[in-house]
């Protein structure tokens, strides 16, 4: 199938009642966006992790402003998502040029929350991943502090 990367040696983690698989040769953005490289022509695809899925809940709708080969700086507003729990911008984290988003979504957006590393790509990009991207060891370290930060907030709220 054209669409789908070829498959990646994955880490599991959980945190609290969080649980996810993340594939370790993979970026990922402060964001919660994951990054994976295409090919040595630095075409990247692009998504969110199953943590920043969970924070939205079920897809809904999304959209992109940029058309193909539109140039893209990081940190840029290219779309939106849609999730029944939030709505959020959709920040570019590669600095080049939008390539196009994932035409299976348009069918199916469930693919965001039910595969969210393979078929739930939002879109592609041509050029240098964002500096703050890190690898899956230092994105772990993220969650955890993300999930801890959350928990927290919880507790202080139960007590209040």
């Amino acid at each position: 199938m054209p669409n789908e990367a070829p498959k990646s040696k994955i880490l599991s983690y959980r945190r609290s009642h969080f649980v996810t698989r993340l594939p370790v040769d993979f970026l990922y953005s402060p964001s919660h966006c994951w990054l994976q490289r295409c090919n040595d022509e630095g075409l990247w695809r692009v998504g969110i992790t199953k943590f920043a899925s969970r924070m939205l809940g079920e897809m809904v709708d999304f959209g992109f402003e940029l058309k193909p080969a539109d140039p893209a700086k990081t940190g840029q507003i290219i779309g939106w998502l849609e999730g029944f729990k939030a709505i959020s911008d959709v920040y570019c984290v590669v600095e080049g040029a939008f390539a196009g988003s994932n035409p299976a979504l348009e069918k199916k957006i469930g693919f965001i929350d039910k595969d969210p590393y393979q078929k739930g790509w939002l879109y592609e990009a041509t050029g240098e991943p964002d500096p703050k991207c890190m690898n899956v060891d230092d994105y772990v370290a993220v969650l955890d502090k993300t999930i801890d930060k959350i928990l927290e907030n919880q507790s202080a709220d139960e007590i209040n």
